[in-house]
């Protein structure tokens, strides 16, 4: 087959050739925009997943759906490293200014001082973002970050609403915030909903995301609504596969994406990489993608998702939290109780609760349940027992 004209799409958000499975979702988000663009207060949105469900694809759909009901929209990706006033600082500031293109509004001008005043406050080099105006004094300067982020976002929708527009604040891998960070962002759109301010929040996250937000604010659960983005049915994992390739008049065998279906177990990502293993697998000039074509693909896929999904993950652990991946390998996919996993590694329970509680941190595992672990990439197991012994 022409790899050329390959049009399967593997990657980290990249929006594959058939978006599928999420249409009630991306739906129901663009009602709740047009709302928005109103001033009328609706829930935000939490979608929570394991890796490779497709979280950031979806909320790049949510961005282009803001655009184009007249919002501006601000992304940027929480990190372990925190930086979360830098960020949204920066962002907003591209979001004001773009508000301010034209004739000057007050409501604008308002809202650039009290970006200003945060920067000052809240930043080391504050002082070197350029706004070309002065800062508010007691807006967005008090130094508690909860307060002055509810003050920007509030002076921000504001500014927004002068100019018929409304704000969405998209914020991927959020369970990467602090506490404070987290918190800071519910109580400000508490506020503006309050104001009846239009002002929208989408942050995606690993499933540990919903507690989080519970803890950050009581509150959480009357403010945004948490869709788990979850592996797709087998009806919308075969039109993902089958879809690019009969536009392009290549159809595959049944036994092919029947062998698929069943290595990949529905996940979006997974399901990518065997399209694109199996298309450049097949013969030049085919109009078929045979089961041969599929199982000659099969060692490219696993060395691939090895290296580029697993690896640079494993990697960024200690040797004490890749024992205890490990241990929980032995024991299949998850969700375990820490009892079982401290067994296989012939401790007692308490001794391995800190390894446990970094591997939360990282993004590795999540607690399903209280006492309970599971892995946060699908088919870890699998992956850990391919390439690693026990050595416990």
């Amino acid at each position: 087959m022409d790899r050329d004209a390959n049009p399967y799409r593997p990657g980290a958000g990249t929006q594959p050739p058939e978006l599928v499975g999420r249409d009630e979702l991306i739906d129901e988000f663009g009602a709740e925009m047009r709302m928005v663009m109103k001033c009328r207060p609706v829930k935000s949105f939490m979608p929570v997943g394991l890796r490779g469900v497709g979280k950031t694809v979806l909320v790049n759909r949510f961005i282009e759906i803001a655009g184009y009901e007249g919002a501006r929209t601000a992304y940027w990706e929480a990190s372990e490293e925190g930086k979360f006033s830098h960020l949204l600082a920066a962002r907003l500031r591209a979001v004001l200014l773009e508000l301010r293109s034209g004739s000057v509004k007050s409501a604008v001008t308002k809202a650039l001082r009290a970006l200003r005043s945060f920067v000052v406050v809240h930043l080391p080099d504050g002082h070197a973002i350029t706004l070309g105006v002065e800062p508010a004094v007691g807006i967005g300067d008090s130094g508690i970050l909860a307060e002055d982020v509810t003050d920007l976002l509030v002076a921000s929708g504001e500014a927004a609403a002068a100019r018929d527009s409304a704000i969405l604040l998209a914020v991927d891998e959020a369970q990467y915030l602090s506490r404070d960070e987290l918190g800071s962002l519910i109580g400000a759109v508490h506020r503006t909903n309050q104001l009846d301010l239009p002002v929208m929040v989408v942050a995606t996250g690993l499933p540990q995301l919903q507690g989080l937000a519970g803890e950050a604010r009581s509150y959480a659960e009357r403010l945004f609504s948490f869709p788990n983005v979850d592996v797709l049915t087998e009806a919308d994992a075969r039109l993902a596969l089958e879809s690019p390739a009969s536009q392009l008049n290549v159809e595959f065998d049944v036994e092919g994406i029947d062998y698929i279906m069943e290595m990949s177990r529905g996940y979006p990502y997974f399901l990518q990489e065997w399209g694109r293993h199996s298309w450049n697998a097949a013969p030049n000039g085919s109009s078929r993608i045979t089961f041969e074509d599929v199982k000659a693909a099969e060692i490219a896929v696993i060395d691939t998702l090895d290296r580029d999904f697993f690896r640079v993950r494993f990697d960024r652990l200690t040797p004490k939290e890749r024992q205890y991946m490990r241990a929980m390998a032995e024991l299949g996919f998850g969700p375990h109780r820490s009892t079982d996993i401290a067994e296989v590694l012939g401790v007692a329970a308490q001794s391995v609760g800190p390894r446990r509680s970094d591997l939360i941190k990282k993004g590795m595992i999540y607690a399903p349940l209280r006492g309970e672990t599971a892995f946060t990439v699908p088919m870890f197991d699998d992956f850990l027992k391919r390439n690693f012994e026990p050595d416990w």
